[in-house]
């Protein structure tokens, strides 16, 4: 190790913000420069946004984020990207964007994906993953099927974080573990498998997969281009990068099953790294994690790569976006209808007891039934506004509770304990319900950006700077604060939690008339 400081920057391209963050070789956070997500609706169900103008964005930030830090391009050691998993980003055969990308929160191919999901038997012993409405084989093919003259116009398939590395490189290659949680990868081989593009009905799209690399690989260099746009100095090394879910649980130190991993943000995410993998009834997700106790030589063509690791996942687009939606729809100009600090207040003063609404947090998709829609059920007279905000809260930690519940069939035991990290983390009393609602202790990291500090971290690894991930957690990452379940709070939250899950139970047969009701009033 070098006596001068080394200044990793992240660009963490999220479902609602995209934050620009440059953290030092010791996990301090110099800088964070961010500007909301600017997600383009032209239909109810799609969410989709601008390359031309994300990027634009992203220069902007990149360039305030160095100032900020007090810092110039060539003080910067790596680049890494990190992105929202799924959706959907393409070039053109000439390399260039020509569509708008697709966000995790697209919701057009629910009908697409109930079909292919009844199938799911055929491919999950190749993918071990279930089929869900925002991964790229489903999108590709309601592309095929509804936009043809788009569809023949794709020369590469990306996920986010690689789109931008192409912007910052030039570079066309895609990140193994974001490709193996989007049912595209045989989970034993780590490669593309053809079986799995004929399933979806899109077998020509198979030439049109880049080259897979592991999260910490050197993919090129900071190109002129992206200098000019950022303020990065040309030359700079990017490396691969990561999906968001494996940048916040490496930040994390989740590191072994000993401790679960929860985001709370756009979506509702619930993982631990394993050593097998979920079966097909656990209703789990599985896809590479990049780390493990043995990694290869730097000098190997797949620097660090993992000796078997996989991540179990439980998610779902339905987490901390909620509240933002539901504040917004509150008011009649569409402003938020309380501050933040009024509404910590509010969950300092009241508790479980406060309020006997329940809310079904699945305003962007939901994790019962593809189906589903956002809900308040045990609306009164009497019901006030505070109520009606406290059970937003509690509802996105019950869908949170549901997806932990699976996470726990798989792995058939409690871990010691839970690390959180997203837009909750900026609220004790909303992380001490997490506690209270899960009955398990709940750990927050102090820094606050951890996507930003995951990529720093991977970044770190790829240059040789530390030699795991975990050698990187202990140089980069501390624990802040750790959350102990109140056990007459969990009594509470058990009876909701029960009532929670009967509704939606006795729901599960009704989402299906409303969505065509929905689609006949669209057509």
């Amino acid at each position: 190790m070098t006596n001068a400081t080394k200044h990793f920057l992240t660009i963490d391209n999220g479902g609602t913000n995209t934050k620009v963050i440059i953290v030092d070789q010791d996990g301090r956070q110099l800088s964070v420069s961010s500007f909301p997500t600017d997600a383009i609706e032209r239909r109810p169900g799609f969410r989709e946004v601008n390359p031309g103008q994300m990027w634009r964005d992203i220069g902007k930030a990149v360039k305030a984020a160095l100032e900020s830090a007090g810092l110039d391009g060539s003080q910067i050691d790596g680049v890494v990207p990190v992105g929202h998993g799924k959706g959907l980003y393409v070039l053109g055969k000439d390399g260039k964007p020509f569509m708008d990308g697709i966000l995790s929160s697209d919701s057009r191919a629910a009908d697409l994906a109930n079909e292919f999901e009844s199938r799911v038997a055929e491919i999950y012993p190749i993918s071990h993953q279930h089929v869900m409405v925002m991964q790229f084989p489903v999108l590709l093919r309601w592309l095929k099927d509804n936009e043809p003259e788009q569809y023949a116009r794709i020369g590469h398939v990306l996920s986010n974080k690689d789109f931008i590395r192409h912007f910052l490189t030039g570079e066309i290659l895609e990140e193994r573990g974001d490709a193996s949680g989007n049912n595209l990868v045989n989970l034993e081989t780590g490669e593309y498998d053809g079986r799995l593009f004929d399933f979806f009905g899109i077998p020509e799209m198979l030439e049109c997969m880049p080259k897979l690399v592991s999260a910490t690989d050197r993919c090129g260099s900071i190109a002129a281009e992206a200098a000019a746009n950022t303020g990065l100095a040309e030359g700079t090394p990017v490396y691969a990068g990561l999906f968001d879910i494996d940048a916040c649980a490496l930040a994390t130190g989740v590191l072994s099953d000993d401790i679960f991993s929860i985001t709370a943000g756009t979506w509702n995410i619930n993982v631990f790294p394993s050593k097998t993998m979920a079966p097909l009834d656990g209703g789990c997700m599985n896809s590479v994690f990049p780390t493990g106790d043995t990694l290869v030589e730097a000098s190997s063509p797949t620097s660090v790569f993992p000796t078997g690791d996989t991540l179990v996942e439980a998610s779902s687009p339905t987490s901390a976006g909620n509240l933002d939606y539901v504040l917004r729809m509150m008011t009649a100009d569409g402003s938020k209808a309380a501050s933040y600090d009024e509404l910590g207040a509010m969950l300092e003063r009241t508790d479980a007891k406060y309020t006997d609404v329940l809310f079904f947090p699945f305003l962007y998709g939901s994790n019962v039934n593809l189906g589903a829609e956002g809900a308040f059920i045990g609306l009164r007279s009497s019901s006030e506004r505070d109520q009606l905000l406290r059970a937003v809260y509690e509802g996105v930690v019950f869908a949170h509770r549901h997806h932990v519940e699976q996470l726990l069939r798989v792995l058939g035991h409690k871990p010691k304990a839970i690390r959180i990290s997203g837009g909750v983390c900026n609220s004790d009393p909303w992380v001490q319900m997490f506690a209270d609602v899960l009955n398990l202790p709940v750990e927050t990291v102090a820094v606050t950006e951890l996507g930003g500090l995951g990529g720093a971290m991977c970044a770190a690894v790829g240059s040789g700077l530390y030699g795991s991930f975990q050698e990187a957690f202990d140089n980069m990452s501390k624990l802040a604060k750790r959350f102990e379940p109140h056990a007459d709070q969990t009594a509470v939250y058990d009876r909701k939690f029960e009532a929670y899950e009967a509704l939606l139970t006795a729901l599960d047969g009704g989402w299906a008339a409303l969505r065509d009701m929905q689609n006949s009033l669209e057509r």
